[in-house]
């Protein structure tokens, strides 16, 4: 793992998961190396890519790292031990995601704000110990390295605010389930957010997301469609897939500073050697 070296990953979703990523793009992107996969304390990694990109060097996954006969969260843990053994410092992912908000429509694109956990994977860290505070648990400046480029997509409406409620799965929710996250102030919901959102604070790296609606909820508006469902999975995916390369030659031309390493904080919860040791380490740093 010593030799892997990254400082961004991109963590791929259903709206790239029928293409190649990131050779189908059509960019100029360098692959570094590909399908590798890593011991980790958690069980052997999915396969990863690693490749090379305006300057950047980027660990890419699909799907999450979900595979069957791997729990998704020994998934989200494997990932993410990569992620913080190679160096990431900023992880972009995507994903396609049912409409809660009446006002949404199949295609098109959120960049979330905020999230409410409705999933019952609770208990999903690592082992570094940390208070994770969640006061803004998406990077504001790739979250606006997104929304340009997602702006840029042909008669696209984006949004750049929502929050988004995360499921379990694998199914999809009822309509009195969805009804109630309406009433919470939900507006899109997934599965795929969470614990992403926890794991990327956990490492002391940046963690944005653009998600596509793909299907209207149970009970928004009309009867959502297998088939538009399967139109977009496979003929939108060039369209993410670019967009999320966009956002990577974006990023260095967004202003401002984000306070996401100051974010978490060691726990206090730990016995009186453990603190001792703590308070060492933070004088040598």
């Amino acid at each position: 793992m010593a030799t892997i070296r990254a400082d961004m990953a991109i963590i791929g979703g259903s709206s790239t998961f029928s293409l190649a990523f990131p050779e189908d793009t059509g960019r100029e992107v360098q692959i570094l190396e590909k399908n590798f996969t890593v011991s980790t304390p958690y069980g052997e990694s999915p396969p990863f890519k690693l490749f090379s990109y305006a300057g950047r060097t980027i660990l890419t996954v699909k799907m999450h790292g979900w595979r069957q006969g791997v729990s998704r969260a020994d998934a989200s843990r494997q990932i993410f031990w990569v992620f913080r053994e190679a160096g990431v410092k900023e992880v972009l992912a995507e994903g396609g995601v049912g409409s809660i908000n009446h006002l949404l429509r199949p295609r098109d694109l959120m960049v979330v704000n905020d999230y409410m956990d409705y999933s019952m994977r609770k208990d999903v860290g690592l082992d570094s110990g940390y208070l994770l505070i969640m006061r803004h648990a998406f990077c504001p400046r790739l979250r606006q390295a997104l929304l340009h480029a997602a702006e840029k997509v042909p008669g696209r409406r984006v949004f750049d605010r929502g929050v988004y409620v995360c499921t379990d799965g694998r199914h999809f929710e009822s309509p009195a389930e969805v009804a109630s996250y309406r009433i919470l102030g939900g507006d899109v919901v997934g599965q795929s957010a969470v614990p992403e959102v926890y794991l990327a604070r956990e490492i002391g790296a940046c963690y944005a997301r653009i998600d596509m609606v793909v299907n209207y909820g149970e009970g928004v508006v009309k009867e959502w469609e297998h088939e538009e469902l399967k139109d977009i999975f496979y003929n939108e995916a060039g369209t993410i897939a670019n967009l999320l390369l966009e956002a990577v030659t974006i990023l260095p031309t967004v202003t401002g500073h984000c306070e996401c390493a100051q974010l978490r904080k060691p726990t206090l919860l730990r016995e009186e050697k453990e603190e001792k040791e703590g308070e060492q380490w933070e004088r040598t740093e």
